[in-house]
């Protein structure tokens, strides 16, 4: 019957994975290299503008993860931002398809100097497991110079938080 089930499962505890352990030491740590490295190259917070070029959306849910209260984004001064105008940082994910290109090359148009382009997973690094599709041009290396490759299938979002800070931090 429904009503024991429902009974059941409103008085048990959820079945979901509790959150991934973060050493405190870490966050403190990639907090200060940011802090330091974001005033002295900017002056200010950092706005990134994530761009879709096809990919499953695998990498799209580590990045809403960044945003969430267990990671927390802005406390690192990083934020995302709707338009890449207002943008510090390209972070393209999944494969440069034939009918993003365009789209792609018009956002960093758009996108002020200075500015860097992050290869967000191995879809943006070099086509990942679309490689070699008719719909596929490569990674986003074919279309814009990279001046930061975050691999993983998908990355974690420990992996892109401190790929950011290495890309702050070697340009700053």
């Amino acid at each position: 019957m429904l009503w024991p089930k429902l009974a059941r499962c409103l008085v048990s505890r959820p079945l979901t994975d509790p959150p991934p352990p973060v050493a405190p030491e870490i966050v403190a740590e990639l907090r200060a290299r940011l802090d330091e490295a974001a005033q002295a190259r900017l002056g200010r917070s950092l706005a990134i503008r994530q761009v879709d070029a096809g990919s499953c959306n695998a990498c799209e849910l580590e990045i809403n993860a960044l945003q969430n209260v267990v990671h927390d984004l802005e406390r690192f001064g990083l934020r995302f931002v709707a338009s890449p105008r207002h943008a510090d940082i390209l972070l393209v994910t999944g494969p440069l398809t034939r009918n993003m290109a365009e789209a792609l090359l018009r956002a960093r148009a758009a996108t002020p100097d200075p500015m860097w382009v992050v290869a967000l997973g191995d879809c943006a690094v070099d086509g990942g497991v679309f490689k070699g599709s008719y719909a596929v041009l490569g990674g986003v290396e074919a279309a814009l110079p990279v001046d930061l490759v975050i691999p993983g299938c998908p990355p974690s979002p420990t992996q892109i938080l401190e790929g950011l800070v290495a890309l702050v931090e070697a340009h700053g």
